[in-house]
């Protein structure tokens, strides 16, 4: 049964965003050291271990039948792919562009889900909010991010939108396999067969480490893995549990916001104007997408 909200809970939620939106700063401070599918790989496995404890405290189930694997299957190569294009969008750009660019999903599954069975139409109203949100998201690619962050901004922030758009069409595909799988199966599978995904061309194309291994790397690996991938799912479905959708979901709309702060904390990314004016069309759109 849905619940009032409370100030607690609240609290949880602004956390878990707040902890969503350093992920990218993470990203980018752990890509120094740890190649992209080699970073990807560590911090699946991380996220896995966590979600695999969980499952087994409540007692969840994760077999499957071959149908099922099947589908899981497919959600696994669009996790894998998506993350892989964030990884190299991300060495590529700034993490505050990467953070608000890959933000701005929602957009693309909104766009997108009006061409699919049983998702929302598109009205007039949603056309405005969608039109806004993409009028963000090209002024924030057309920037020009800190040089010493971004040693190829166009690539990045290009390689970074695709991995916005390939989320979008992995949360409409996961929206129609929790019809008939429990929403933490799936992500369990979804994560653990995306680890072959990001082994096999590690193994073949990249070095284990471009660097010494030290301490601020395998902290970015840790929380990114383990609390990002992690716990804040753990959090955030627990959230949903007992609050609306709508209204948790409205505290993920900070992430972008929280992301340019971690970035400015631990790079010295300027904030600029042109970063706050395209997160906040980008947001705004969506907010009008949602709501109407």
């Amino acid at each position: 049964m849905t619940q009032r909200l409370t100030w607690a809970a609240a609290g949880e939620a602004l956390l878990v965003s707040l902890l969503w939106g350093g992920n990218v700063a993470g990203l980018k401070l752990g890509l120094a050291t740890f190649p992209p599918f080699w970073s990807a790989f560590w911090r699946m496995a991380l996220g896995l271990a966590v979600l695999g404890a969980w499952a087994r405290l409540q007692g969840l189930a994760l077999g499957v039948r071959r149908r099922e694997f099947r589908n899981l299957s497919l959600l696994g190569a669009l996790f894998a792919a998506q993350i892989a294009l964030l990884n190299f969008g991300t060495q590529h750009t700034s993490p505050a562009y990467a953070v608000v660019l890959v933000n701005a999903n929602p957009l693309f599954a909104n766009l997108i889900g009006h061409f699919l069975p049983l998702e929302p139409r598109l009205t007039p109203a949603r056309v405005a909010g969608l039109a806004i949100a993409f009028g963000g998201l090209c002024f924030v690619m057309l920037g020009n991010p800190e040089a010493s962050l971004a040693p190829d901004p166009m690539l990045g922030n290009l390689l970074t939108a695709a991995s916005s758009c390939l989320l979008g069409i992995r949360l409409l595909y996961t929206r129609h396999l929790v019809q008939s799988i429990p929403p933490l199966r799936a992500i369990v599978w979804q994560v653990g067969l995306s680890l072959p995904m990001f082994l096999i061309p590690a193994l073949l194309l990249e070095p284990p480490a471009l660097r010494p291994v030290e301490w601020p790397a395998v902290s970015a690996i840790v929380y990114q893995g383990a609390v990002v991938a992690g716990i804040c799912f753990v959090v955030w479905a627990s959230l949903l549990k007992r609050y609306s959708a709508g209204t948790i979901s409205m505290f993920s709309f900070t992430i972008p916001f929280f992301g340019m702060a971690a970035s400015a904390l631990l790079f010295a990314e300027p904030v600029t104007g042109r970063l706050v004016a395209g997160a906040a069309m980008v947001t705004l759109g969506i907010v009008i997408v949602t709501r109407v």
